[in-house]
């Protein structure tokens, strides 16, 4: 499947994420803890309008996917393939993203937050058989700042375990609205929102969140935005996170208006693309 397709648009026209932010579609133009959390050019904004959640009549009642048992990971094996084939790299974000060296997290990497709410490197999970993380960027270019994106997909053994994954990455910022990522890196004010499919505009995925707070970076002046976004299809759940940068606005990085693109896109491709894994074929 083209991932520019009539069903990627309907899916980013249609998506709330965590209640938090409204997608923007860019008709057919072609153009997440990951730095901290597991659980994430052109800067112009075109005059295309901002999509908005169908009208009630236009609701679908049901997520479109139906998974086929037969195509469920089971093994470390399965896992990364359909790991690696659904992590949003650069072509995702939009058409200004690079890779970042290196592009791709170490296999055994897991990040933990700790009881004093910094963030280190942890020990995977039994219920989890692989998880990547792939990273991305816009590099600094005069006025602008270096943007910095990554993307996650996590494979659980089961849809239960991945469903606990979405209800811990809630607590967390409940429990931590103030994180440390990194020595001279740290996120503050934290609020999250979580929605099942059919509530708060979810119409895109099983389960889905986001959060939202300010990025601070000791060697960046000023303050930035930081957002991310997780959804859950069957027992995967992808992510996004952005941490923002001087000369970037949170609109131009989060929606899919303009050259930028942005992080509903990527989220949304990868949702796609675990469909695309997951379901039954017809």
């Amino acid at each position: 499947m083209a991932y520019g397709d009539r069903r990627l648009l309907r899916a980013c026209c249609a998506v709330l994420v965590g209640g938090l932010a409204v997608t923007g579609c860019a008709g057919d133009d072609d153009g997440k803890r990951p730095d901290g959390k597991n659980g994430k050019g052109s800067t112009s904004v075109s005059a295309a309008p901002t999509a908005t959640t169908p009208t009630p009549s236009a609701l679908p009642t049901a997520l479109d996917f139906v998974p086929d048992p037969k195509r469920a990971p089971r093994t470390e094996a399965d896992a990364r393939r359909i790991a690696l084939a659904v992590v949003a790299g650069p072509d995702a974000w939009g058409p200004d993203y690079v890779k970042r060296t290196p592009h791709l997290s170490d296999p055994a990497y897991w990040p933990v937050l700790g009881a004093n709410c910094s963030w280190d490197t942890g020990t995977r999970p039994s219920t989890v058989l692989y998880s990547v993380t792939a990273y991305s960027e816009i590099p600094a270019d005069g006025a602008l700042g270096n943007l910095r994106v990554a993307a996650t997909v996590t494979v659980h053994r089961t849809e239960a375990d991945a469903d606990w994954e979405m209800a811990g990455t809630l607590e967390e910022a409940l429990r931590c609205p103030d994180q440390r990522l990194r020595d001279g890196e740290r996120i503050s004010g934290l609020i999250s929102l979580g929605n099942p499919f059919g509530v708060g505009g979810n119409y895109t995925a099983t389960d889905s969140l986001g959060e939202r707070g300010t990025y601070h970076n000791d060697a960046v002046k000023g303050e930035q935005f930081y957002g991310w976004y997780q959804s859950r299809i069957g027992q995967v759940t992808v992510a996004t996170v952005v941490k923002g940068a001087p000369g970037y606005t949170e609109e131009q990085t989060s929606t899919t208006v303009g050259t930028v693109g942005g992080q509903v896109q990527a989220l949304v491709t990868m949702i796609e693309r675990a469909k695309d894994q997951l379901e039954a074929q017809s």
